[in-house]
């Protein structure tokens, strides 16, 4: 195995990894990160680099070798020491050393070495098996800024109401209940003549007997009774049908939640309803003027939440 594999194996396992007469490499944990740019996750890593200072033998590389490849420590102290040579005389002559899964060195014009990590190779044991993952950019913020761009065109979109194919309409129903009765009244006309008189006689009965009965009645108190007045205060309803949608739930129980949070800041939230994709909408305020809607939506975006928009109903 070469000098570049026994490092690489260390490295998993020490922070500190010193090659006599050449330098260290040392690794320090790096947290998990996003590039927001190239829409990358990255977990958490061993970040490597290099120290040319420290030179001086800790014994910890040759013994590894030595181990290793069951030979004495002096052996393995001569061939890594005819190594190192190899390196700096490459480095020297203005090329490039590069040793696998660990990284490469280019050497400058002042004599200095300019050290490359590689990229491929994670040093941190508890990532084991974890890459990076590239995700492409939500189509909901693309979606966003498509709706931003029709609220400024269109501020609000009233929905009409769709008549039922078999709803009957309402003049349909007159004519056919005027038609029934008119061709209900040829073959009835002698029942109800007949029907006319027998009502009027039992009318004029009953109205003797009515008569009898007033004229028999007595009353005690013939002053007019004075009826309390009731006063009854009657609020027309106005219905608000322009809402500022807040934000749309899957589960319920986070709408009200979302409800709950609104109204402790002062907000007259409240439940719109599902949507067509079934999610539950939870709305700031609603108005019933769509210019109001619109200068308290742009306050709110500027303030509150800028994912806000508008939801006009008829």
């Amino acid at each position: 195995m070469s000098t570049a594999t026994y490092i690489e194996e260390l490295l998993y396992r020490y922070n500190c990894v010193i090659v006599p007469e050449f330098g260290a490499f040392l690794t320090h944990v790096k947290s998990a990160f996003i590039d927001k740019t190239a829409h990358t996750f990255y977990p958490p890593s061993k970040v490597l680099s290099f120290n040319s200072q420290l030179q001086t033998n800790d014994g910890l590389l040759i013994s590894y070798i030595a181990e290793a490849e069951k030979t004495s420590y002096e052996l393995v102290q001569e061939d890594l020491a005819k190594t190192v040579k190899e390196w700096s005389k490459k480095l020297k002559n203005g090329e490039a050393l590069v040793l696998q899964n660990i990284g490469s060195f280019k050497p400058t014009k002042e004599g200095k070495l300019i050290f490359q990590p590689t990229k491929q190779t994670n040093f941190l044991t508890s990532s084991f098996g974890l890459s990076s993952i590239v995700s492409t950019p939500i189509l909901r913020e693309v979606l966003k800024e498509e709706v931003e761009v029709l609220e400024e065109k269109v501020p609000f979109i009233i929905t009409p109401e769709v008549r039922k194919k078999n709803e009957m309409r309402p003049y349909l129903k007159y004519a056919a209940i005027v038609l029934l009765a008119v061709s209900a009244g040829f073959t009835g006309y002698k029942t109800y003549n007949q029907a006319v008189t027998n009502e009027l006689v039992s009318q004029e009965k009953a109205q003797e007997i009515i008569s009898n009965s007033i004229q028999e009645a007595t009353f005690f108190d013939t002053k007019p009774m004075e009826l309390p007045v009731f006063r009854v205060d009657v609020t027309k309803k106005v219905k608000k049908s322009h809402h500022i949608i807040a934000g749309a739930f899957r589960e319920r129980s986070n709408a009200d939640r979302k409800i709950k949070q609104l109204r402790n800041r002062g907000f007259d939230a409240f439940y719109v309803g599902q949507n067509k994709f079934g999610l539950f909408q939870v709305a700031f305020d609603s108005f019933e003027d769509p210019k109001q809607a619109l200068e308290v939506l742009k306050q709110i975006r500027l303030t509150e939440s800028r994912d806000a928009w508008l939801l006009s109903v008829k």
